[in-house]
């Protein structure tokens, strides 16, 4: 007696061949039948990475997780480099197609929503959320057509405050709060592998999604600007030391608000009429 059954593992379908009596089973790759994921993966960006080999290990992550899209920022060795593409253990395609940007600001500039990946969630004013949650909100936002950033900051020191206020939520690992210490791939695959389970145990309500036009981060960040020289020129910082930590906080309280591409037009009219258009 032959009983055949079929089973989803690991995103592809294999037979499962139950024989004499059930005492023999047997796994067969079924090459047939492959799942295909139509969401659009996030972006993975890698800012001031040190080693490349941990660029090409965390290449080797993504494909794990079918990701694809790589960004690097400012590498510490240059690039292209040929430790990167012998560490990504066949994940060439991904290495060969990676974004180079000499600012962060660039490499995010076309992203709608960023989660950057820090142990210093005291230090910062944003929403924490784990690898989890932040694999349901990705899901959900790419389904309203949304494009993601995951932001990973250099193995030694992590990413700094600067680098952090750029970002819309904070995404903390749990881990033993005696050893907190992750290698760079390490991150990458927990926060890829949680994104590419997703879609097996979460079912998207799109009810309810924000469908107004999004404002990517290229934009957000002029904004910033025009609105931070208004100030300054008007004395709204009380000290030069004081300016740095006004300007993080007051971002902070921008991106916590989820702000669209129609909000940013109605500030930007708000402090142009405030200011009598002398900005």
């Amino acid at each position: 007696m032959r009983i055949v059954l079929k089973a989803l593992v690991g995103g592809e379908i294999f037979d499962i061949c139950f024989e004499e009596k059930m005492t023999n089973i047997k796994m067969i790759n079924d090459t047939s039948t492959q799942f295909v994921d139509t969401d659009i993966s996030p972006t993975i960006i890698l800012c001031r990475p040190q080693l490349g080999e941990n660029i090409g290990t965390a290449a080797r992550a993504m494909l794990n997780c079918r990701v694809s899209d790589l960004r690097i920022v400012k590498p510490r060795d240059g690039w292209p480099n040929p430790k990167a593409l012998n560490a990504c253990s066949g994940a060439d395609e991904i290495i060969a197609n990676a974004g180079v940007f000499d600012s962060l600001v660039d490499a995010l500039g076309d992203l709608d929503l960023v989660f950057a990946t820090t142990a210093r969630t005291r230090e910062v004013m944003k929403r924490v959320i784990d690898p989890r949650t932040a694999a349901d909100e990705v899901r959900i936002a790419t389904k309203s057509g949304r494009r993601i950033g995951l932001l990973f900051g250099p193995e030694r020191t992590g990413l700094d405050n600067e680098e952090i206020e750029l970002a819309d939520s904070i995404i903390a690992i749990p881990l033993n709060p005696n050893f907190t210490s992750l290698n760079l791939a390490q991150a990458v695959l927990i926060l890829c592998y949680e994104w590419y389970t997703n879609r097996s145990h979460v079912a998207l309500e799109t009810e309810g999604i924000d469908s107004r036009e999004p404002i990517d981060k290229r934009q957000l960040a002029s904004f910033f600007d025009f609105l931070e020289t208004a100030l300054d020129e008007r004395g709204f910082y009380p000290t030069p030391e004081m300016k740095p930590r006004m300007i993080r906080n007051m971002r902070a309280m921008f991106l916590r608000t989820g702000l669209t591409r129609q909000d940013v037009q109605t500030l930007y009219g708000m402090v142009k009429k405030l200011t009598r258009g002398k900005c």
